[in-house]
């Protein structure tokens, strides 16, 4: 039966901007509660009595599940669980499950559609027409910045899961050529060539690994510098992955052709960031939302309706604790 059965979502903006359909989420429980936010102070009162809890972002503490025993379920409305305290979850039984591989056509776009905007120059040209520029040409165009053809070209994967995978697809589609890097902390293998190698031999480097003791960083100034002047790279994966001080000094060198990313260190970036100076050319950054299409966060909402039905059918889905 599911009318006993009551659920929050503490974060709910955060997936649905009020163009998605929640019934399918709804039918799954008695009761959902919906809030726009919690904070740090208010969310163990909003967990009372409460069976099962929705959260994105919202930290999940070990004081705070300490004092939630109704508690049984904890759905994450994306894949990381780092806002999670998995052993204290483990310690009450309470089972935590995410969501996987539901953004992979919107974040593989997105990172083609950066690589595309740094290798056509769009920034630069859309600013000289918004500057009155082509309207004072002498000649029917305006060609001031060099243009690059991806065909030919070879793009560095550094992870090649699902999305990795999809990135790659999309980008032999371009006529590039594709080399999948070797990845710290993890097994050789011989299909993999080992990152010094790989970035000296790209045009173009794509990140789509997690964050973890070994990649925290591991894209620094010397490995900035290994990739070929004029090498394009893009990061749609974690923001703590590069060196944020190393790239922007990279780009002020015009080592680099250009540069993209998707993600922060710290998001939202409220305490400024090496990446948002105003003096750092051939730099796109785009505020964590190459995930968000409504499709992907439709999604999610079907993969948080299946999980909470599997976990009270007795075979919970997508379980990480």
């Amino acid at each position: 039966m599911t009318n006993n059965r009551r659920a929050v979502f503490l974060d709910h903006p955060s997936l649905d901007l009020g163009d998605l359909d929640l019934s399918e989420l709804r039918d799954s429980f008695g009761e959902l509660l919906l809030f726009s936010d919690t904070t740090a102070q208010n969310v163990a009162e909003r967990l009372q009595g409460i069976q099962v809890v929705i959260s994105n972002k919202i930290p999940l503490t070990a004081e705070t599940l300490a004092t939630c025993p109704a508690l049984k379920l904890i759905l994450v409305s994306a894949t990381g669980t780092n806002n999670i305290d998995l052993d204290a979850a483990r310690a009450h039984g309470i089972t935590v499950s995410n969501c996987q591989g539901y953004g992979t056509p919107s974040v593989a776009q997105h990172t083609i559609m950066l690589l595309l905007n740094l290798a056509t120059r769009l920034q630069d040209y859309q600013r000289n027409v918004n500057a009155g520029k082509w309207q004072q040409a002498k000649q029917f165009c305006l060609l001031d910045h060099p243009i690059v053809e991806l065909e030919g070209k070879t793009l560095g994967l550094l992870g090649h899961g699902e999305l990795g995978s999809a990135v790659a697809r999309l980008a032999e589609a371009f006529g590039m050529r594709v080399l999948l890097g070797a990845i710290p902390g993890r097994p050789a293998r011989a299909d993999r060539v080992p990152l010094d190698e790989l970035l000296a031999q790209v045009d173009a480097l794509t990140l789509h690994c997690p964050l973890n003791e070994h990649t925290r960083g591991f894209i620094g100034a010397r490995e900035l510098a290994l990739l070929k002047p004029g090498a394009f790279v893009v990061n749609t994966a974690r923001g703590g992955l590069i060196d944020e001080q190393a790239l922007a000094d990279a780009l002020r060198s015009g080592h680099l052709g250009g540069a993209a990313t998707d993600v922060l260190s710290v998001e939202p970036p409220v305490y400024g960031n090496p990446l948002l100076a105003g003096d750092i050319p051939r730099l796109i950054v785009t505020p964590h939302n190459a995930w968000g299409s409504r499709e992907a966060r439709q999604r999610i909402v079907g993969q948080l309706a299946e999980n909470a039905r599997g976990f009270f059918g007795g075979a919970p889905l997508r379980v990480v604790s």
